[in-house]
């Protein structure tokens, strides 16, 4: 009697009896990247993770080589969160100069490939955290039904929604850090003009974000509203200039660094309420990124949700909006991981 032929499904769960399938996740961002293998089968299992500097590689490939090079197995499907436009499978990254093809990394990999916007992975990531990584900057009303939204200042100014569809919210990507610059008063008239000099068109992401707050020392520095420091130029020359302004700022070492600083709050939280607004956002607004939770103590002295809720005729609403701080930096990672659970679930 001749043996019965095994159907394909039937051969793909024997050989998931005996081996585990692996996930792979990646958080990729212009300065880091964090990539972590994962397999899920009713239970959730980092098998490994690591942190890469983004700067040091000239693919995404190259970063998925290194990370796989003594790794055994099969990778059912991998996931990554990317800081650019995703458009059909391709994202040219906005602040790093890598061309992101799913087709190819397909190819590679022999595994299934998921392209999202790295703002989405991170809103997918915030039902991963517990209160404790969450900090409240302004309780608003909680729980009130609706929108809730994410802008998260970095390397660039990144920003998502995610929509109340009666159920849960689910994430969806903009480019909202790439919209016009809009000045409230003389000053920010000014540094809109200097930058325009510099840069023709000025979003938000030239004066929110890490070089965003170079932008405004510079501006600051050039039209003499502080000194000129040979030491400060000096340590821009070795590191990252936005980290070090924040560095002495928040340590008041430096007059021109606390009020570049606080010239960077007062446009962050304006540009974030204009979120909320653009969003209708009730449920909530979420900082996400590496520089809100080091500049914390300067969140909570009030200039950020003053400019927040300076909306005129909408002020009075824009304070029952719960504003909270993203404090785990592998919020995006988790969110990546999350999007590759949920699909192996059938959610999304």
């Amino acid at each position: 009697m001749k043996k019965k032929k095994k159907s394909f499904s039937g051969l793909i769960k024997e050989r998931n009896k005996k081996e585990k399938t692996m996930f792979l996740a990646g958080d990729i961002g212009g300065t880091k990247s964090r990539l972590a293998l994962f397999s899920y089968d009713n239970e959730f299992k980092v098998i490994k993770e690591e942190r890469f500097q983004s700067e040091n590689f000239t693919s995404l490939n190259a970063v998925i080589r290194k990370f796989l090079a003594d790794q055994k197995g099969k990778i059912e499907a991998a996931c990554f969160g990317l800081p650019g436009p995703v458009r059909e499978g391709k994202c040219q990254t906005t602040n790093l100069p890598w061309i992101i093809v799913a087709d190819e990394l397909a190819d590679d990999l022999q595994a299934e490939i998921i392209l999202i916007n790295d703002l989405v992975a991170n809103a997918y990531g915030i039902e991963r955290l517990s209160k404790e990584e969450l900090f409240v900057l302004n309780e608003g009303i909680p729980n009130q039904a609706g929108n809730s939204a994410l802008i998260s200042a970095g390397t660039g100014l990144g920003q998502a929604g995610l929509f109340w569809d009666g159920k849960r919210h689910v994430p969806f990507a903009c480019e909202g850090g790439h919209t016009d610059f809009g000045p409230k008063d003389e000053l920010e008239v000014e540094l809109l003009r200097y930058l325009q000099r510099k840069y023709g068109h000025v979003s938000y992401e030239r004066v929110v974000s890490g070089p965003g707050l170079h932008n405004i020392y510079q501006f600051l520095v050039d039209t003499m509203r502080e000194p000129r420091l040979h030491s400060i130029e000096t340590l821009f020359l070795k590191g990252d200039p936005g980290r070090v302004i924040t560095e002495k700022a928040m340590n008041s070492e430096v007059r021109g660094c606390e009020m570049a600083l606080d010239f960077f709050i007062s446009l962050y939280g304006a540009e974030a309420g204009n979120l909320a607004l653009k969003l209708f956002a009730l449920n909530g607004i979420f900082l996400g990124g590496g520089m809100a939770p080091r500049i914390l103590s300067k969140l909570k002295e009030g200039t950020f949700m003053r400019t927040f809720s300076d909306k005129g005729r909408f002020s009075s609403l824009m304070k029952t909006i719960p504003v909270k701080v993203i404090m785990n930096p592998r919020t995006a990672l988790l969110g990546a991981e999350q999007y590759l659970i949920l699909k192996k679930e059938g959610k999304v």
